[in-house]
């Protein structure tokens, strides 16, 4: 029973410990004040400011167009390199595992670092196209080994029993592989497009001239003190990546 207690206590103060400061965020983004340590009234001031601030608005379209395109991109290929690591043994595909497992494994500057004297060596304008590039490279690691790991626990007997029934592999693979694939996919689509939106280190290193990011944007943000802003704006991504989450449980629920 002691040991039961402490648990709660301990899961309690780690719960505490991760959420009260984002609480604490949103609080401060309704306060009059410029400065959070102190409280001068409820005021929606800072919101109105943020849907004033056109760079903000350009920064968020750029990370949504670059966060769009490398989740569509890193799925397809996660899913295609997911299942050829899980259906062919050989060492073309040891080394394949290996180029996709290294980007887990990499430091973000190092992978930043390198990005960025790969694109000038190959004398590849810095831009949007570049951040894509790289968010996919990463992207398509996270993917393709949550979908490895949905394929781990497939029912081959489903697919066996299809195979004794005639159908081809494409068969198989529309109708069987598919449908069950697809929370994973999903799954992994998420987790890209919000690592692609997330992204600072790498997305620094390999930004040109007019390519500003929202976590770009938010740093020189924070370098000026503009932390009110910065409050507004992170309450409204919360709120934004709860409704995501709520949506996304919704529709793997109904797949289920």
């Amino acid at each position: 029973m002691n040991m039961k207690r402490f648990s709660f206590w301990v899961t309690f103060a780690v719960l505490v410990f991760f959420y009260l400061p984002i609480l604490m965020l949103v609080i401060t983004s309704f306060n009059e004040s410029r400065f959070g340590g102190v409280w001068r009234g409820f005021s929606m001031r800072w919101y109105f400011q943020l849907f004033s601030e056109e760079t903000l608005w350009k920064a968020l379209k750029n990370s949504l167009l670059i966060g769009i395109g490398a989740t569509l991109v890193s799925s397809v290929l996660g899913t295609l390199a997911a299942l050829s690591l899980h259906r062919y043994r050989s060492m073309l595909q040891k080394a394949h595992y290996g180029l996709i497992y290294t980007p887990l494994v990499v430091p973000d500057v190092l992978m930043g670092i390198s990005l960025l004297l790969f694109f000038v060596t190959i004398h590849l304008q810095l831009g949007l196209f570049t951040i894509f590039v790289a968010h996919t490279t990463f992207c398509l690691s996270y993917v393709t080994f949550v979908i490895l790991s949905r394929l781990q626990t497939l029912d081959h007997a489903i697919i066996e029993a299809a195979e004794d029934l005639g159908a081809n592999y494409w068969q198989i693979f529309w109708r069987i592989k598919l449908p069950q694939l697809f929370p994973a996919i999903l799954s992994g689509a998420l987790l890209a497009f919000t690592l692609s939106i997330d992204d600072f280190v790498i997305t620094f290193f390999v930004a040109g001239p007019g390519s500003t990011t929202l976590p770009i944007y938010i740093y020189s943000l924070m370098k000026f003190g503009s932390t009110p802003i910065i409050n507004a704006l992170s309450t409204v991504l919360i709120v934004a990546t709860f409704a995501i989450v709520w949506i996304v449980q919704s529709i793997t629920r109904e797949q289920k």
